[in-house]
């Protein structure tokens, strides 16, 4: 049974346990609801309650076990041999899984019978082409091993969920039944759902938490899969970067640091262009704007924020990058050679970044004591000097909390760069050039002809904890920034 399917059923039940719950505690109280301990809509919600919980919760650790499970006896399947040089079981595992949704979907698109799916004696040469001519993704030919662990992940995973929808069905009628039967009218059913909620608010502001560890997780043990394959000295000082996509990655020179310059020098650029001009406009709004202009221009100005990357990449492809080759290029200066570059990237992204930092540097700014301002101009000093030197050293921490939001905003965006600034790796100062960016390059390498049992795949999530860990320490140091003038400013 589908997942959908079975959320409603549980939903149905619970939704029928609370108009039961409600009904028999007013008829335990013999129909007048001032002999309750609690109103009858609590009693109602006690059963809706006790009936999803268990069951969701049932159903959630449920789908966090199954795989693990399925993994590992489908690994125990996999001889030595089925192995290939440079890669390794999890890698094999990860084709399996591939392997096995290519059959899934080929059976629900009518493709293929259930019998060929599941049948031990199939070729498997045959199969991999019936999976390629139904549209599936299989990365290389599926060997015999392959093909047999696949068909049992199939069955592992299809007996799971049966067993888990009848595990379901019944945790959600036993919670049903056991909160009817504690309903009458002494029971203490606003107690119990007051702290049941709580508990429900608790696990909801956890999600956050574990999703960060999740996510942490799993770029752990990628990183840890590429690093089986490819020398980690050779990606953190490496100064090439050329994957090849042929012979699983043994010519191919996967060197971080050109991308992690295009990042930072692409990044620089942005801020140069965005930070001047979104901090001059929030000292205006905030300190020179009457109350009309900044109804007006503030949130004209925010607009800029919810207009897409990909419109923005466009914009940087078909108008900032001729623009400035007419300026920079042959008929110009001579200085550029193609609109994709660095300074096209860099200008566009910078626009994008104004809003971020105006809006949240004007909030700050105005977060100020009025005070502040009264007692400089009480001691002679103009509106000028007290900007400069009250307002801005007391709203310093928020403004350096604005521009590395920005940073970090800029460090992560991806498809400005890949239509505006190229998608060439290299070390250069020139400004003029193409370059590319580390998100960039994780798209690229997550895309097209790349097989996950090799570096060139994997590489994708090395490059993810790089950038995780740099982005990391940027929000540390903005931190001590912001401690350390909060500290003097209080």
């Amino acid at each position: 049974m589908p997942i959908l399917w079975l959320f409603l059923i549980v939903l149905a039940i619970a939704a029928g346990g609370y108009f039961l719950g409600r009904s028999r505690a007013l008829q335990s109280a013999g129909g007048d609801s001032r002999s309750l301990h609690s109103l009858p809509s609590f009693y109602g919600a006690n059963v809706f309650l006790k009936t999803i919980v268990p069951a969701f919760g049932l159903l959630i650790l449920w789908l966090l076990v199954q795989p693990i499970y399925v993994n590992t006896q489908i690994s125990g399947m996999i001889p030595e041999t089925a192995i290939k040089e440079g890669s390794s079981r999890s890698l094999v595992l990860a084709e399996v899984r591939r392997a096995a949704s290519g059959l899934d979907n080929a059976v629900e698109q009518g493709l293929i019978t259930e019998d060929i799916a599941q049948n031990a004696r199939a070729d498997f040469t045959d199969m991999t082409q019936r999976l390629k001519d139904a549209g599936q993704v299989v990365t290389s030919n599926i060997t015999q091993p392959i093909l047999r662990a696949a068909q049992s992940y199939r069955v592992l995973n299809s007996t799971g969920r049966s067993a888990m929808t009848i595990a379901v069905l019944l945790a959600a009628v036993a919670g049903a039944a056991i909160s009817l039967w504690q309903t009458n009218k002494v029971f203490r059913a606003r107690n119990v759902v007051e702290q049941g909620v709580q508990v429900l608010l608790l696990a909801a502001a956890s999600i956050a938490i574990l999703t960060t560890v999740g996510i942490v997780l799993s770029l752990v043990f990628n990183t840890w899969e590429f690093f089986k394959l490819y020398p980690a000295s050779d990606f953190f000082f490496g100064t090439t970067w050329s994957p090849s996509f042929s012979g699983r990655g043994g010519s191919s020179e996967l060197g971080i640091i050109p991308l992690l310059w295009g990042t930072f020098y692409i990044s620089l650029v942005a801020l140069l262009v965005a930070v001047p001009i979104g901090l001059f406009a929030a000292i205006y709004l905030s300190e020179y704007a009457s109350p009309r202009v900044r109804a007006f221009a503030k949130p004209l100005l925010e607009v800029l924020a919810g207009i897409p990357t990909i419109v923005y990449g466009l914009f940087a492809l078909l108008t900032v990058g001729p623009l400035l080759l007419g300026v920079f290029g042959d008929e110009g200066l001579g200085w550029m050679k193609a609109g994709t570059a660095v300074v096209t990237a860099g200008l566009v992204m910078g626009i994008m970044l104004i809003p971020f930092v105006s809006s949240l540097s004007d909030d700050i700014i105005n977060a100020v004591p009025q005070a502040m301002r009264d007692g400089s101009y009480g001691l002679g000093a103009t509106q000028s000097e007290t900007i400069r030197q009250v307002v801005l050293p007391a709203a310093l921490p928020g403004i350096v909390g604005a521009i590395l939001l920005a940073a970090s905003r800029a460090i992560g965006e991806t498809m400005i760069v890949v239509l505006g600034a190229g998608a060439a790796a290299r070390l250069s100062l020139n400004p003029f050039e193409a370059m590319t960016t580390v998100t960039a390059k994780i798209v690229s390498q997550l895309t097209g002809d790349a097989d996950f049992a090799s570096p060139e795949a994997l590489v994708a999530f090395a490059l993810g904890m790089t950038l995780f860990i740099l982005t990391l320490g940027l929000n540390v140091f903005a931190l001590y920034i912001v401690r350390k003038y909060r500290e003097q400013y209080e």
